[in-house]
């Protein structure tokens, strides 16, 4: 009697990860046993690094944003500050492009956020 492999669904679940797995270099995209842990660990990383990337993001606009307003002489907070009283709603992402596309029209959003701080 021949040993019994399982057949359809198994082959399935197999391929599904071998297909997950291409790419990787050696046995890790070949071997289904290497393939398991090496996708599952990059499951993981993908997970996390989706939230990362959006704390990542928001640094380094906010980074962006403080050189931009410090060019103007202003720090960001009273940057950010002023701009909340002034009613201005761009939010960090837009700010930063301003910032370094277009420094005239960050110049006057600066300005905009000085006027409302005095």
């Amino acid at each position: 009697m021949p040993r019994v492999t399982r057949g359809f669904k198994a082959r399935r679940r197999r391929n599904k990860v071998l297909k997950l797995a291409k790419g990787f270099r050696g046995g890790r995209s070949r071997l289904y046993k290497s393939a398991t842990e090496a996708v599952d660990r990059a499951l993981v990383y993908a997970y996390r690094d989706r939230r990362t990337k959006k704390r990542e993001f928001r640094a380094l606009w906010i980074a962006r944003i403080n050189a931009g307003a410090r060019m103007n002489d202003i720090s960001y907070s009273r940057l950010m500050g002023g701009l909340r009283k002034a009613g201005v709603e761009l939010d960090r992402k837009v700010l930063s492009n301003l910032a370094i596309l277009d420094a005239p029209a960050f110049t006057r959003v600066s300005q905009l956020a000085k006027q409302a701080n005095s």
